[in-house]
């Protein structure tokens, strides 16, 4: 929404220094485009500096003004800046209320505004890709790049947010109590789905009690009757039922005999999958007859995540006819999530689900289940798994790589490349899943009807690996799975193999 600088120092409660004396005070309302990457600073851009782990942004002031940004927002003064700065005591604090100060403004603008959050252990970012795709056919949508879901992320999604703005699909992440309802509190919704309470930040919250108590929280975050859309499959899921003080719509999968699907507002009967493990379903929202489709992205595990974004853009008004036609031709998700190429390389060639950017169990599980169900169109598939560590799994760690592992080889995989980052507790996890899938392996080659278990020391070594493996089976076709959390670097050799 267009603002004024005396206004934006009003709302995170700063104090504006201009870049030098005799220079005139610059009191245009206009749109910024809020950064806090300075090589994205654009014309009239706000650029937030935030000082990270390895990154000060307040270095990257000086020069700013000299590309056209109008501003800096700071949490000390930068001697040398050549554009107005913004003082506050937290960069990020000052984002926040920057952001609620937008929507806020565009709540009470002319025409209709409707923020949708979604929260759980999985499934967040592939759900709003394809719930965006839906909400695009009823209006203008913002909705965040990747996993824009944290106290950065969602601010610099909502700052998007303009006078002609329809939708606001807000994703909510969470590794501590009481984040998600920091983030409602900037971003309240106005309908609040919850996916699933798995495992994953299980060594942040220790236990998965509290995992569910943190998801709840974007129900209880809600406006006054804003609308809870909860996963009926899911018991901790359903339980938030009873925190929400507005409506309540349910979606799950369909029961055998169809007397179930009464008692949800969208519901899925699982079809079948075709050679590149694209579900086909019949899918059943409230009111609408069934109809048929086929998903344009892989892996069985995305029928649920279609049917929370069905049953979203259907209670926002979509006919079910053209939700089942977008989902059938919607291919574009976020990057390292589910992403099909084909590899071409000159020592090997290969098709590529890429999964990559981040890992817990439930995800790991299904992207082997998407790699077992996979198959060729010209004769047998040499099948390879290569899975990082997953993180923040806590005293459970161990435990739980051992399971993947075992889980991996009861899939019928052919090779499992388990990598680490020469880091020594990423590689004790990472050893912990070649265990339980029965290795290592006899260097020396395959053993006949076992998986073959190989461990690499970091994603280098990982490629040199898939490409002996696509070397000694030159007769058949290749099909790699990545996966593994952003420390592994896998998301970093796909880019590479990609070109």
């Amino acid at each position: 929404m267009p603002m004024t600088l005396e206004e934006v120092v009003g709302y995170v409660h700063g104090r504006l220094v201009e870049a030098g004396p005799g220079r005139e005070p610059d009191r245009r309302s206009v749109r910024m485009r809020v950064v806090t990457d300075s090589r994205q600073a654009v014309a009239d851009g706000l650029f937030v500096a935030i000082k990270g782990e390895h990154v000060d942004g307040h270095d990257y002031v000086p020069g700013l003004g000299a590309q056209g940004c109008r501003a800096a927002l700071v949490d000390r003064l930068v001697p040398g800046a050549d554009l107005p700065q913004i003082l506050v005591d937290d960069t990020v604090a000052a984002l926040g209320l920057l952001a609620q100060a937008n929507i806020d403004r565009r709540r009470k603008a002319s025409g209709p505004f409707t923020v949708i959050g979604i929260t759980g252990s999985v499934g967040k970012t592939t759900t709003k890709d394809l719930l965006a795709s839906l909400l695009a056919l009823l209006g203008p949508v913002v909705a965040p790049v990747g996993s824009f879901n944290n106290e950065i992320g969602l601010p610099l999604t909502a700052l998007e947010v303009g006078p002609d703005t329809r939708y606001l699909v807000a994703e909510m992440g969470a590794n501590h109590v009481g984040e998600i309802a920091s983030l409602t509190r900037m971003v309240p919704p106005d309908m609040a789905l919850v996916l699933k309470v798995g495992v994953a930040h299980l060594g942040e919250f220790g236990s998965v009690e509290r995992i569910a108590k943190a998801k709840s929280e974007i129900v209880q975050g809600l406006v006054p009757d804003g609308t809870a859309v909860l996963n009926a499959d899911d018991s901790r899921v359903a339980a938030m039922a009873d925190l929400a003080s507005g409506p309540v719509l349910r979606f799950g999968m369909a029961g055998e005999d169809g007397g179930r699907d009464r008692d949800l507002d969208g519901s899925a009967r699982y079809l079948d999958s075709d050679n590149l493990d694209r579900s086909a379903f019949e899918l059943r929202l409230r009111g609408h007859q069934p109809v048929r489709l086929r998903l344009g992205i892989p892996g069985r595990h995305n029928v649920m995540n279609a049917l929370a974004a069905a049953t979203v853009a259907h209670a926002l008004g979509l006919d079910a006819d053209r939700i089942a036609d977008e989902l059938g031709r919607q291919q574009r998700i976020s990057p390292h999530r589910m992403a099909v190429s084909s590899v071409q390389l000159p020592d090997a060639s290969f098709t590529l689900i890429d999964d990559s950017f981040n890992a817990n169990p439930d995800s790991v599980r299904a992207g082997l289940d998407a790699l077992a169900a996979w198959r060729g169109s010209d004769g047998p598939l040499y099948r390879i798994a290569v899975l990082g560590a997953m993180l923040e799994l806590g005293d459970r760690g161990e435990q739980l790589h051992q399971e993947i592992g075992t889980y991996c080889r009861r899939q019928g995989i052919d090779a499992l490349v388990a990598v680490g980052c020469r880091d020594q507790q990423m590689d004790g996890l990472v050893q912990a899943l070649v265990r339980g899938a029965g290795g290592p392996s006899d260097p020396s080659g395959d053993q006949p009807g076992a998986m073959r278990v190989l461990f690499a020391q970091d994603a280098d070594q990982a490629d040199q690996m898939v490409r002996r493996l696509c070397a000694e089976h030159s007769d058949r076709q290749h099909l790699v799975l990545l996966k593994g959390s952003h420390m592994s670097g896998l998301s970093d050799l796909a880019d590479r193999w990609q070109g």
